[in-house]
């Protein structure tokens, strides 16, 4: 029996196709302002983001729950997306110092509890360890730095996953299969929606006095780390961008290894790689967090990639904005590094 060629075939694919969107023409010829704007129209239409949001709509935003935390308020709004789809999100205020307050965003990964692992509202002590071992608490600990934080439900997930798919998997899964497959009949993708999602979150934000947007941070692990980089990528608005457990290429982890396939964006490889999409944030501060065993984004592709923004950051004399942390583990946060530097980016 004879088995399809796989490799050969990806091969094949590789060598005939070229990256529009190569970085390293408009360093060399000075066009970077223009590929800049080109390449972003282009990966908007890519994501389906100019078929999101075309029906205007106000926010409508409707607060459901205030709670006093641990030296921090924690409130729970829902705000309008689009016609007919609400983010669910919580708010979290600092009790101590004095606002406006730095916002921080943290999109979460694939749990199937969404934004709730990441505010510490954890539905077990079995969850609670789990989590707490993989520093997923993004939320908490950014407020406890004394940011305001916004911790939203991305689509697929929790509040907002279909019912369907949370019946028959007892709470556990997550809509993303489903929700893929009717973005892309539409030419939309799942990584398009939630950016558009963030955007509309931080327009909430900039109605909020307590809150200064003119610096904003996002960071999120897993698939959180692919919504950090897509929204910091194409909104400016985010002055801080912190992907953990997703920069790598995608030659290297999407394509080989299986994901699930909200990752999916059709034809991104004919635009540019990974590290082609992250050079559209520089030169705003970016740190890559990363586990140097994560088996299902390889480490020698987010050195790779490094190494591509390396060369950017230096042409554009903004080295120290461009920071690789390597952790000592697997596919998880890690803490250590990024608030001290955003702490110290925040400050510039």
């Amino acid at each position: 029996m004879q088995y399809f060629n796989t490799a050969g075939y990806r091969d094949n694919l590789a060598r005939a196709s070229g990256r529009t969107f190569d970085y390293r023409t408009p360093l060399s010829d000075g066009s970077w302002d223009a590929w800049r704007a080109d390449f972003r129209a282009a990966l908007r239409e890519r994501l389906g983001l100019n078929r999101i949001g075309t029906v205007p709509v106000g926010l409508n935003p409707r607060r459901t729950e205030s709670v006093e935390c641990d030296g921090y308020t924690r409130e729970k709004w829902y705000v309008t997306s689009e016609p007919g789809v609400e983010i669910p999100f919580y708010l979290l205020l600092p009790g101590t110092g004095e606002g406006p307050y730095p916002l921080v965003i943290t999109p979460h990964g694939h749990g199937a509890r969404g934004k709730e692992t990441y505010v510490a509202n954890y539905a077990s002590e079995e969850d609670r360890t789990s989590n707490e071992q993989g520093e997923r608490d993004v939320a908490v600990q950014a407020v406890k730095e004394g940011y305001a934080v916004i911790a939203p439900d991305v689509r697929g997930f929790y509040e907002m996953g279909g019912e369907e798919e949370w019946l028959k998997s007892d709470g556990k899964g997550n809509s993303c299969v489903n929700f893929q497959k009717v973005a892309l009949m539409y030419g939309r993708t799942l990584i398009g929606e939630r950016v558009h999602d963030m955007g509309r979150l931080i327009d909430y934000a900039a109605t909020r006095p307590e809150i200064d947007t003119s610096r904003i941070v996002m960071t999120g692990n897993s698939g959180g780390g692919t919504v950090t980089l897509f929204a910091a990528a194409l909104d400016d608005r985010i002055s801080v961008a912190v992907p953990g457990s997703y920069v790598c290429t995608f030659e290297k982890s999407i394509i080989p290894i299986g994901h699930c396939p909200c990752n999916i964006v059709p034809g991104i490889l004919e635009l540019g790689e990974m590290y082609d999409v992250a050079a559209l944030i520089a030169p705003r501060p970016l740190l890559i967090v990363h586990g140097i065993h994560d088996e299902i984004y390889p480490i020698e592709g987010t050195r790779e990639t490094y190494g591509h923004l390396r060369n950017v950051y230096a042409a554009m004399d903004a080295e120290s904005s461009c920071e690789l942390y390597e952790g000592s583990g697997g596919h998880r946060y890690y803490k250590e590094r990024v608030w001290p530097f955003v702490r110290t980016h925040l400050r510039r």
